[in-house]
């Protein structure tokens, strides 16, 4: 018969184990930087192009292409990131990031076509920026700390576009474009790509 383990090397076990589940429970690490970086980019883009129509109606279609365009490259470089660092996106933390971060996105998208159609269109971008600094703030409580810091600058911008609704195009540009481009080569630089 063998040797019982001694009592210290099966508390070190333990205390592994312990470490590692709580290493796995604790935050969610897949928001991609560059992914973010590329968001940045396609708002840059949109906001451009956006300016450049001739009626408000062709301003929110740019607008509106450039969020599944984004959210379509956010969605597939969080998903690479997940897979390369063996984090859950179904469950665990990503779970929570995702039931967190997901429904003000689609309060965002339900009130869009009421605000059109209300004729309370410069409303929009502030909408916009607000409903997606909350879900990035409330994302980001399940993530690394630089996200909910990002989800503040949208809230901030959100909130001067609804004194400022003249000035709504580019403050999506500096919400979805500038934001993203600084905080992604942030987070990619910190935490990896």
């Amino acid at each position: 018969m063998a040797a019982p383990q001694p009592l210290s090397d099966r508390a070190l076990d333990n205390l592994r184990y312990i470490r590692a589940t709580m290493e796995r429970a604790g935050s969610f690490t897949a928001v991609p930087g560059w992914g973010t970086v590329a968001v940045g980019a396609i708002a840059l883009v949109a906001a451009t192009l956006a300016a450049r129509q001739p009626t408000s109606l062709e301003w929110l279609v740019t607008w509106l292409c450039a969020a599944v365009l984004g959210l379509a490259v956010g969605g597939w470089t969080m998903v690479r990131k997940a897979r390369v660092k063996h984090d859950p996106i179904l469950s665990g933390p990503g779970r929570r990031f995702g039931l967190s971060f997901l429904p003000p996105l689609l309060v965002g998208g339900l009130l869009t076509p009421a605000l059109y159609l209300a004729e309370a269109r410069s409303l929009i971008p502030a909408v916009w920026l607000l409903l997606y600094g909350t879900g990035v703030i409330t994302g980001g409580a399940f993530s690394v700390r630089i996200v909910p810091v990002m989800g503040l600058g949208f809230l901030a911008l959100g909130t001067a576009a609804l004194f400022l609704p003249a000035w709504g195009n580019w403050l999506l540009a500096a919400g979805f474009g500038g934001l993203h481009l600084v905080f992604g080569t942030l987070i990619a630089r910190r935490y990896g790509g």
